[in-house]
């Protein structure tokens, strides 16, 4: 007598519970929306054991036909159903149940096969995408064509254009890789997708809060020249008060995405950065809530700013931004052999008046050549992100209203002093 298998038996009983919990799922949609709509829980039950055994017994035989020809039988019940539901209700067209119960199906199969975990986990998410049907169908009605071109772009330039890129330096100084260089490119331009599809779905319309913090996901600086001209129609002091929070929110959201990138890029930079970037992101933290705390409790209307962003991702945006990068890296590795390590200093003071991103993945880049250049790196990071929170701070008293430029000036001196003073006191 041969001995009782326990893990057949095991896998025998998870196959049923995956036909069992799509067979919910599809039992619950019947009996609500479409009563005359093919299979319930117990004809999903019986397909997953129809695959179970069917993977068994071509195991036992040695012969995978018997699967793959229970799979076609299974595929020409399910398509016949569809036939004959659909020649009495025309209208009701859909594949999603007899699809379904082709997976379901295969998933028995797959677990007597010896992909138990893998089965389990398809079989839970298969459940997942026929419950969460209107959320889903939601989610697709807020994508439009520049949201899928977007997408595409980025998809293009990750696996296409990415892994045709030589991974090595191809200058004299041994800086430029392009493999790397576009590789940091889609990183940002990820983020800046991210922010963007943020505002697109939540709207920019709903206060000051979502405006800053999904407008600092993008672009800080556009969300901050947004404001300032928002201003200028509202000049007076209450409304100040509530726009200088958003500005203060999307630099708060901008310091954290550069500790975000170097985290991703090389985590023990963060080391030396955590404490001026967690004392620059405190001041801004403090000062939105005390300026949105005020407008509040002076009455005003949180006013309705919107924060215009094109498509995140172009591919004349990533070259620039992609020639930007290596030019300054290239800089970098040039003032390295010349220069003193004020060089780098001032480098990251002029980088920082036009983009914050660049001049972060260099030196980050800069400071895994060897751990004798955290320091360095940790101080031109920071004098970047201080220079670019200037110039913004400039963009308000040239665009802005002049109740909101004294808003925002006081929290960058808060800022300036709190950093500089991390930075040579401690």
């Amino acid at each position: 007598m041969s001995e009782f298998d326990f893990a057949m038996v095991q896998n025998f009983i998870i196959a049923l519970l995956l036909g069992a919990l799509v067979g919910i799922e599809r039992e619950k949609h019947r009996r609500d929306e479409h009563p005359n709509s093919f299979g319930g829980l117990r004809t999903y039950i019986l397909f997953a054991q129809a695959g179970a055994v069917a993977g068994w017994l071509s195991l036992q035989l040695q012969s995978p036909w018997l699967f793959v020809v229970t799979i076609l039988v299974v595929s020409l019940a399910v398509m016949t159903a569809y036939v004959l539901e659909n020649r009495n209700s025309p209208s009701s067209l859909g594949l999603t149940s007899e699809i379904s119960a082709v997976t379901v199906c295969l998933l028995g199969g797959a677990v007597m096969y010896g992909y138990a975990e893998l089965a389990v986990m398809l079989g839970i998410l298969t459940s997942a995408i026929l419950t969460f049907k209107q959320p889903l169908h939601g989610l697709v009605s807020k994508i439009d064509t520049d949201d899928l071109y977007a997408g595409l772009k980025l998809l293009i330039a990750s696996f296409i254009v990415l892994p045709l890129l030589p991974n090595q330096p191809v200058d004299p100084w041994q800086a430029l890789n392009p493999y790397k260089l576009w590789l940091l490119v889609i990183l940002i331009s990820s983020m800046s997708l991210l922010g963007y599809v943020a505002v697109r779905w939540l709207g920019t319309a709903h206060g000051t809060v979502i405006t800053g913090i999904s407008g600092g996901l993008a672009s800080s600086t556009a969300a901050t020249l947004s404001f300032a001209r928002s201003s200028k129609f509202m000049p007076d002091a209450q409304a100040a008060q509530s726009q200088a929070s958003g500005v203060l929110l999307a630099w708060l959201v901008m310091f954290i995405r550069v500790l975000v990138t170097v985290g991703i890029v090389y985590r023990p930079l963060l080391a030396g950065l955590w404490l001026p970037f967690a004392i620059m992101a405190l001041c801004c933290a403090v000062s939105a809530a005390w300026f949105y705390w005020r407008s509040i409790q002076q009455s005003s209307e949180v006013p309705h700013s919107s924060v215009r962003l094109s498509n995140p991702f172009s591919l004349l945006a990533a070259i620039k931004f992609g020639a930007l990068f290596a030019a300054i890296l290239l800089l970098v590795k040039i003032t390295e052999h010349y220069a003193a390590e004020e060089g780098l200093y001032i480098l990251a003071i002029v980088a920082g008046l036009t983009d914050v991103d660049a001049i972060t993945l260099s030196m980050t880049d800069y400071a895994q050549q060897s751990q004798a250049s955290y320091g360095l790196a940790t101080i031109a990071i920071t004098l970047a992100v201080l220079s670019n929170t200037v110039v913004k701070c400039v963009m308000v008293f040239a665009f802005g209203s002049m109740a909101l430029a004294k808003n925002v000036f006081i929290a960058t001196l808060m800022i300036l002093l709190s950093a500089i003073a991390v930075l040579f006191f401690v």
